[in-house]
């Protein structure tokens, strides 16, 4: 079964954890989302991140998921490995095995994000019952 919608971030709190020069950098972000489409619910996820420029980066990390995925209740976590580039982020994300609670827990999602401006992206994943 596919799935589609936006989310939008609600907070994003980055720290460099390592600068070099030219904006080569390692940063570390904490993000809060809110979803809407065929998923409603909230968000948090932590992002490393790899700065090659002040224009390019590649990340990756864990979002935790809770609410509503077409119409199972619960919370299950997301593992990303994705990219920014001129300011458009994308990202293939998978769920965790055996990370999920609630009417999600047999539940396995993969997917993908690409976002769009003002911090609202569109997202795209399949759902299958385990």
């Amino acid at each position: 079964m596919n799935c589609l919608g936006q989310f939008t971030i609600a907070n994003w709190d980055e720290t460099t954890l390592v600068e070099r020069c030219d904006n080569v950098k390692t940063s570390h972000a904490t993000i809060k989302q809110k979803y809407s489409g065929d998923i409603v619910g909230e968000s948090e996820i932590e992002f490393l991140m790899s700065y090659q420029s002040k224009t390019q980066a590649r990340f990756t990390g864990f979002e935790t998921f809770t609410g509503v995925i077409q119409g199972k209740r619960g919370a299950i976590t997301f593992q990303h490995s994705g990219t920014f580039e001129n300011g458009v982020a994308s990202s293939q994300f998978e769920s965790v095995a055996l990370s999920a609670t609630g009417e999600l827990a047999n539940m396995a999602i993969s997917g993908r994000f690409r976002s769009g401006e003002a911090g609202v992206a569109n997202y795209q994943c399949t759902l299958n019952d385990c």
